[in-house]
């Protein structure tokens, strides 16, 4: 558990030294937030045609609501947690992911007695690890969460939606691996053969694979140590220790995927790093991110509600890591970046600016969808007309005196050199920047 220390600067101390963001968070600037904008969009936008509805939780949970779902032997419990002691002595800790947050959200605000739930959560989470490139302390995830659908037609939906995704987002080299744990008794009885064999290769085992031989032994066939590649390669797989029931609902999900020409690998040692697992886990991986390469990963937790104080609840859902998906976008320029103005209004030093605020509020009303900047303060017409071109804005709408007093607004192309600059009335002006708006 990561203790976080209190200290309190002096007044005087504050105001003399810069203070820039802690080392593993991030900033994102009105050049960067278009396309974190759009990837929510885009995302959100398909997860509404898809029947799923958004909450949102609390920064801030009990630690053990994290220890007691995820589980004590995982890497976010024994070393990754943002925790800290509050004034009454409580345990608490920032999210490290968005699962137990939604089970203790549903079951505390009562939404699984009746009807099963589609949920969905766009937020940031915290983790204290090494910075390194595709993983950050704070990164930003979208998850899906899933109650009370059992069979594996819940999981292929899932699994389309996420094809969809990467589709509208422009994405190409993304894979799906997948595999399943079994159901609780398929995993006892695996973890027992695991143990036996390790303990017969301890030589080979790191000091982490070790610590956690007694305790989670399938993660250590998670482990990225290239020493231990040959000694997991020829672990036993649970694919040879899974009952019916097991074999039943992974064989009719892949079933399904090949009916939907869902293109799949089944990877017989993806285990996932959570303890809530069971059935069916998955993972979406690219390879134009390096080593941090998995952008969406999940599986089942069929048996967390009731861990959690619940009934028995079949769930399952994956999360989504938006950060890496902004880094893929970005560093493949997969898109253009999007005009963030229409129009920029500019004006005579003549002409009030009340004048130039209450048209602008005119035309905003007029042309719903219109991203219009007015210039502010004094300035020259050479300086305004720079202002516009910087704002990559296709139309300047320029008032003077002339214009005023004719009752026409001079409107100007700044894209388009056929278009020129043209007088146009309140009307005309309205019906082109509409049209405008919508190409």
């Amino acid at each position: 558990m990561t203790h976080i220390k209190y200290t309190f600067l002096k007044r005087n101390e504050v105001l003399s030294k810069k203070v820039n963001r802690l080392r593993g968070m991030y900033d994102v600037t009105p050049e960067q937030v278009w396309v974190w904008q759009k990837i929510e969009r885009i995302v959100t936008g398909i997860l509404d045609r898809y029947g799923y509805q958004e909450i949102r939780f609390p920064v801030l949970e009990k630690t053990q609501l994290f220890h007691s779902a995820i589980g004590e032997v995982t890497d976010v419990v024994e070393k990754e947690m943002f925790s800290f002691e509050s004034r009454k002595g409580e345990s608490i800790s920032m999210r490290p992911e968005g699962t137990a947050s939604t089970v203790r959200l549903a079951l505390q605000n009562g939404l699984l007695f009746n009807d099963p739930q589609k949920l969905w959560y766009n937020c940031p989470m915290f983790r204290y690890e090494k910075p390194q490139k595709g993983r950050n302390r704070q990164f930003s995830q979208v998850g899906v969460e899933v109650f009370g659908f059992e069979g594996p037609d819940v999981d292929a939906e899932l699994l389309l939606m996420n094809r969809q995704m990467w589709q509208e987002l422009g994405l190409k080299n993304v894979r799906l691996e997948l595999n399943t744990l079994g159901t609780p008794a398929c995993r006892t009885k695996y973890r027992e053969v695991l143990i036996q064999y390790f303990e017969q290769h301890l030589d080979a085992l790191d000091e982490e694979a070790k610590n956690r031989l007694y305790s989670n032994p399938m993660r250590i066939l998670d482990s990225k140590n290239p020493a231990m590649k040959s000694v997991i390669a020829s672990a036993p797989l649970i694919k040879d220790y899974l009952n019916q029931e097991a074999q039943n609902h992974f064989s009719e999900l892949l079933a399904i995927l090949d009916a939907c020409d869902l293109e799949y690998q089944v990877n017989p040692k993806l285990v996932r790093g959570l303890d809530y697992y069971s059935h069916n886990v998955f993972e979406w991986i690219t390879e134009d991110l390096g080593a941090q390469g998995t952008i969406c990963a999940g599986g089942r937790y069929n048996k967390l509600v009731e861990m959690q104080g619940g009934k028995p609840t079949p769930a399952t859902g994956f999360a989504m890591g938006v950060d890496r998906l902004v880094e893929l976008i970005v560093d493949h320029k997969l898109w253009q970046p999007e005009t963030q103005t229409d129009v920029y209004l500019i004006r005579d030093k003549v002409i009030p600016a009340e004048t130039a605020l209450k048209l602008s509020e005119k035309i905003r009303k007029a042309t719903p969808g219109l991203k219009m900047m007015v210039n502010m303060g004094e300035a020259s017409f050479k300086s305004q007309f720079k202002k516009a071109d910087k704002s990559g804005a296709k139309f300047a709408i320029i008032l003077g005196e002339a214009e005023m007093a004719a009752g026409n607004f001079s409107v100007k192309a700044l894209q388009d050199r056929d278009f020129g600059q043209q007088q146009l009335s309140f009307e005309k002006m309205v019906s082109l920047l509409s049209s405008a708006t919508q190409q």
